[in-house]
């Protein structure tokens, strides 16, 4: 592959739903422009994109891949992403890096929550947007319904470039609108006549393209409404326009499996899809957080993001980059702006599939790798020393759903932490947390199959098994009422002994979480230097209240009376007598259950609020608020409900809203268990105090 300066690079992503056929159409992509000689597949183990375990095992993308081909002088990388929604944190890197954005449809299956996922996002990020629909060739498929459900759903913008041609239930060829000419499936190659009956539609469809086009420019509109035609070079200007703004985002259609509308839609991306120079600029921030705005061209100073990175047991860490600015090349120094080091760049590569083709260069705009970098992790900028900027970080999915893990063998503890470490170095949807009070190792991701894919690469390629169970819920013990009690110690061994006796007052205390200690102390009934002693005791007892070994909160404990021995009293002996005095005293002051709430907040399609506050119901959540997010048909929905009501609720809101609703929580504070909850949680601690 030769080298492409960025005015002939198009980085452009597949978006959509699981199963709806994208990396079948960088495959056929790959295929007719002969940079694979045949076309694999993920069932197979033979696809450019799908080729981990993971992904032939289930036969989708659960990584993001890069798969560059040649077509017509110009370079398109594209950038293969899941669409299966565990597998978020994927799609959002791939997206990251692309300037267009090429969102699959099934016209089987129709506009999935996928296909509502992919849309939003782009959405967002304001890119240019073709839509494909595939799977034309296969039974049940219907190109009519699922433009109509398109344009429903996503606005006029939404103009066919493309029609199948129907005889008897079968699709027997594609009928391009722009061109008005027909190819038949049988024979792809020659471009024939539009059949009669199918010229009121085509010509129906030209007409909305056309009028599309006049609004991306006022020279044309003013051709357009005096009636005037515009030439081919007005159309193409327009469509230009159209594409890059939003206005016009075209559909295509064909069999990415038999390789039908490949063509025509690569096409489309070399003329219509802008490339990385067109930007002009790029705004990158400068050690004091200020703007820099770069040109996006190859005589700028260079500058890279870290979209992805792979820890590979062979090669080591592979970091892929995208090239913001000027020209990588070999053997050159870097510089990691994040980490404030220096980093050696031996050798470059283009990224194709799971193969790295090693180039002496890589331009603006373009997408490549650099291996064994000992700095860099995922969304890192690398940059000169004398221009030391940053790119804003990629923004990943927060995690929601989490599992306590744990090694099938002790023997294998040291090995599962470095493993883990490993994987969360490439996948930033994941999240590991230690917990120091319920001593649990818990991991956070998106959904189940997530989990799955960590558990099978710990043990595949790490050669670690792991437990997987529901974590604990961080309960809390408090007291309602007030006791004084003694705590006294005494032993005697023989010579010297230990005595400590103190009398101590605990009750509820609302303004501070922790333990707060006072002394009211008379006459010297317990000397001032044993004060501390007295203190450090209670504080030992702090992690373990007497109802379910919960952490205690709200306490106030006061010294007010006591004794003391001038031989035999030291300050272990007070220590000791302390956490006598706490252990009888706390059981006597009324201890209760505190239960942890969260502050939730779920977004999802106006038609799934009901179903969601009645869960919500159900989960004993109280709703606070509900309102529009901003984006048409979508709700927001904001409830506090109990922690322990919400473990499995990442699965549970994906079920009730066919994976269109999404959420974060938070903790919030803690409250009085129900007496159902607390009674639970103290049986539950005495069959674990049982099994210990």
């Amino acid at each position: 592959m030769k080298d492409y300066l960025a005015n002939d690079i198009r980085n452009v992503v597949l978006l959509g739903h699981s199963g709806a056929g994208k990396s079948t159409l960088i495959e056929a992509s790959e295929y007719f422009t002969k940079a694979i000689e045949r076309m694999g597949s993920a069932k197979e183990g033979n696809s450019t994109v799908d080729f981990d375990p993971e992904e032939i095992k289930r036969g989708m993308s659960v990584f993001t891949a890069i798969a560059p081909c040649e077509w017509k002088n110009k370079k398109i990388n594209f950038i293969d992403t899941p669409g299966y929604l565990d597998y978020e944190g994927e799609m959002r890197s791939g997206l990251a890096v692309g300037d267009n954005a090429l969102i699959v449809v099934s016209a089987k299956e129709g506009v999935e929550s996928g296909t509502e996922k992919a849309y939003k996002l782009v959405n967002r990020r304001k890119m240019p947007t073709i839509f494909f629909v595939n799977k034309l060739d296969e039974e049940h498929a219907s190109f009519d319904r699922t433009y109509n459900e398109l344009r429903d759903k996503f606005g006029k913008a939404v103009i066919p470039f493309e029609l199948p041609m129907v005889e008897n239930g079968v699709v027997k060829g594609s009928i391009n609108i722009l061109r008005k000419k027909t190819w038949y499936y049988d024979d792809l190659s020659t471009a024939k006549d539009v059949p009669e009956n199918y010229m009121p539609m085509v010509e129906e469809y030209y007409n909305q393209i056309t009028e599309a086009i006049a609004m991306a420019d006022d020279e044309l509109m003013e051709k357009f409404f005096s009636g005037e035609q515009f030439d081919e070079n007005e159309v193409a200007k327009g469509l230009r326009i159209g594409v890059r703004n939003g206005d016009i985002k075209p559909v295509y259609c064909g069999s990415a499996s038999k390789c039908i509308g490949i063509e025509r839609l690569l096409d489309l991306i070399t003329e219509y899809f802008p490339n990385y120079a067109e930007k002009g600029t790029v705004v990158a921030l400068d050690e004091n957080n200020e703007e820099v705005i770069l040109e996006t061209n190859e005589t700028e100073a260079f500058s890279a993001q870290v979209f992805k990175t792979i820890v590979d047991p062979f090669v080591g860490k592979i970091s892929y980059i995208k090239v913001m600015s000027g020209v990588l090349t070999s053997d050159s120094s870097i510089y990691n702006s994040n980490k404030d080091q220096p980093e050696k760049v031996n050798q470059i590569y283009i990224i194709k599939g799971k193969n790295q083709i090693a180039v002496g260069k890589l331009f603006t705009g373009d997408i490549g790798a650099i291996v064994k970098l000992q700095y860099t992790n995922t969304n890192d900028t690398l940059a000169t020393k004398a221009k030391p900027i940053h790119f804003e970080d990629i923004e990943f999915p927060l995690p929601m759903l989490g599992y306590a893990i744990s090694p099938k063998t002790k023997a294998d503890e040291d090995k599962m932490s470095f493993a883990l470490q490993r994987i969360l170095e490439e996948d930033k949807s994941l999240k590991f947390v230690k917990n120091n009070e319920t001593h649990e190792q818990v991991l956070y991701a998106m959904g189940d199959q997530a989990f799955e894919v960590v558990k099978n690469k710990l043990k595949n390629k790490y050669k670690v098994e792991i437990d997987m169970k529901e974590p604990k819920v961080q309960y809390r013990e408090t007291i309602r009422g007030k006791a004084e009690v003694q705590g006294k110690y005494k032993k005697q061994n023989g010579g010297a002994g230990q005595y400590g006796d103190v009398w101590i007052r605990f009750e509820y205390n609302p303004d501070d979480e922790g333990l707060v200690f006072a002394e009211e102390v008379f006459g010297g009934s317990v000397p001032r230097n044993f004060f501390p002693s007295v203190e450090t005791g209670l504080r030992s007892c702090m992690d373990k209240g007497p109802l379910a070994g919960c952490k205690v909160v709200n306490v106030k404990a006061t010294l007010y009376d006591g004794s003391y021995h001038p031989v035999d009293s030291k300050p272990n002996s007070f220590e000791a007598a302390a956490r006598i005095a706490f252990k009888n005293g706390i059981p006597k002051a009324n201890p209760m259950i505190l239960e942890p709430i969260g502050k939730v907040s779920v977004v999802c399609p106006d038609e799934y609020t009901g179903d969601i506050i009645g869960d919500f119901n159900k989960r004993r959540g109280m709703i606070m608020d509900t309102g529009s997010t901003g984006e048409s048909g979508e709700t927001r929905i904001d409830a506090e409900v109990p922690m322990a009501e919400m473990m499995k609720y990442a699965t549970e809101l994906r079920s009730m809203t066919k994976g269109r609703g999404s959420y974060v929580i938070e903790f919030d504070r803690y409250e009085p268990a129900p007496p159902f909850v607390a009674d639970k949680v103290i049986k539950a601690a005495k069959v674990d105090l049982e099994e210990e």
